[in-house]
């Protein structure tokens, strides 16, 4: 481990202490080094931390600037802060026992008043960047390009009216890939925070839509020319920013994909909080995708269902990880992708003890949902009632429906002359959801 720095003298690096410790900086269930089925609890779930929440949020809202000040946050250039933010940021990497890390360009480097200004800034900082990976051990997950921050993304960025902006945020995206990959990053993703409209008074859907998928044409393209191996992500999200976007959910990108021819290039980055928004459960979203083929990273966090934005809160709902960790298992994980903690403090947590225990906070409640969704799947007994529910499919004229070996003439005679009146079955939800509570209660 690289020797500490002063950014964290107070919190010592977070050990497993088990299910019985009273330690609240110190992990209960989630034990990076313990072997589950031939790999660490570390390489099973793969936690990322979010630069831009945990090293780049203020805690400000709509309504008040930010109140979280940091010591890092001050220096004779933007430059200078941005490498000493980016040491602290390692330094808590190490003592929380993340092993990746994810990012936008302009989160870990300065935007300068040209676009060769932005990308020497961005040179500078990936090189910082590769020296303390190099030091720590801990690895990129992802990067991406902020695309909806700045005043001319007003009206998205491969949606924009204006081609201008589409050819400035291309070169945008092709500076982002080149560090991603000089970064050894394991996947790319694509946040479409302001692709879609506002109103379809001045909006040719379509047209836009054609855009944006030769936008990600050509940036499969440019990272397949540079060698950039890593799986590209996208992200889905129904509005907020933009009113309408149009990657509005797991199956809306699935259609949007396979209709432009980009569905073999690209997965989904699920993020909890936008399920919620698109109107939807977490682990429907999962499965939507693992249906698919098309199941990548996660973005770990929730929002408040009393509100309806994109709140970004840590999520420790165990119940809810663990119907997610099961979709996830049975879809055979995330390969390269993880658990990234796309969450940010709230307002009054100002002090930096805090960004310690919203994480460790999370990565026990995954870790304890792994627990859970390892033994629900290994006891059969939810698997055992799907197969019995739809035994009928397996045999006989079911089994030639499910091949399409039959059609209407012939299951019409069928019902007729043998079948008669189907009897229905119980779907017995109330007793499932009191077996889920067993698992995940005791």
């Amino acid at each position: 481990m690289k020797k500490a720095s002063s950014h964290f003298p107070r919190i010592r690096p977070i050990a497993y202490e088990g299910p019985a410790t009273r330690n609240a900086l110190a992990f209960r269930h989630y034990n990076p080094d313990e072997v589950v089925d031939g790999r660490t609890m570390a390489e099973h779930l793969r936690f990322s931390v979010a630069y831009w929440h945990a090293f780049r949020g203020t805690g400000a809202d709509p309504f008040g600037p930010g109140t979280i000040l940091r010591p890092w946050e001050s220096g004779r250039s933007a430059l200078s802060v941005a490498k000493t933010r980016m040491d602290a940021a390692f330094e808590f990497f190490q003592k929380i026992r993340v092993p990746f890390y994810c990012f936008h360009d302009r989160d870990i480097a300065p935007e300068g008043k040209t676009l060769a200004a932005s990308n020497r800034n961005l040179e500078q900082l990936v090189a910082h960047a590769k020296a303390l990976q190099q030091a720590t051990g801990v690895k990129l997950l992802w990067g991406t390009a902020n695309l909806f921050s700045h005043r001319r993304y007003m009206c998205g960025a491969a949606t924009n009216p204006d081609a201008h902006v589409f050819a400035y945020a291309a070169a945008q995206v092709k500076q982002a890939l080149d560090a991603t990959h000089a970064l050894g990053g394991q996947n790319y993703v694509f946040w479409g925070g302001r692709e879609g409209y506002e109103t379809l008074l001045n909006t040719d859907l379509k047209r836009e839509q054609d855009h944006l998928a030769a936008f990600l044409h050509m940036a499969v393209d440019y990272a397949r020319s540079i060698g950039f191996q890593g799986q590209l992500l996208i992200e889905p999200k129904p509005k907020e920013p933009t009113k309408h976007q149009y990657d509005f959910d797991v199956a809306s990108g699935v259609a949007f994909l396979r209709t432009y021819g980009l569905a073999r290039h690209f997965k989904f980055n699920l993020e909890t909080n936008h399920a919620t928004l698109a109107g939807h459960s977490f682990q429907h979203e999962i499965e939507v995708a693992a249906a698919h083929g098309m199941l990548g990273s996660i973005d770990a966090n929730a929002g408040d269902e009393l509100l309806g934005w994109d709140t970004d809160q840590f999520n420790t709902n165990v119940k809810e990880l663990a119907l997610a960790m099961v979709s996830i298992l049975r879809a055979g994980g995330l390969g390269s992708g993880g658990l990234n903690f796309d969450a940010k403090l709230r307002r009054p947590s100002i002090d930096p003890a805090d960004l310690f225990y919203a994480h460790l906070g999370g990565m026990d409640a995954y870790a304890l949902a792994f627990k859970i969704a390892r033994q629900i799947i290994a006891d059969g007994q939810f698997a055992g009632f799907l197969q019995e529910r739809y035994a009928s499919y397996d045999t006989g004229y079911g089994r030639a429906i499910a091949r399409r070996q039959v059609g209407f003439r012939e299951l019409n005679r069928l019902v007729l002359r043998q079948l008669g009146e189907p009897r229905p079955r119980s779907g017995r939800q109330e007793y499932l959801e009191n077996l889920l509570n067993r698992y995940v209660h005791g």
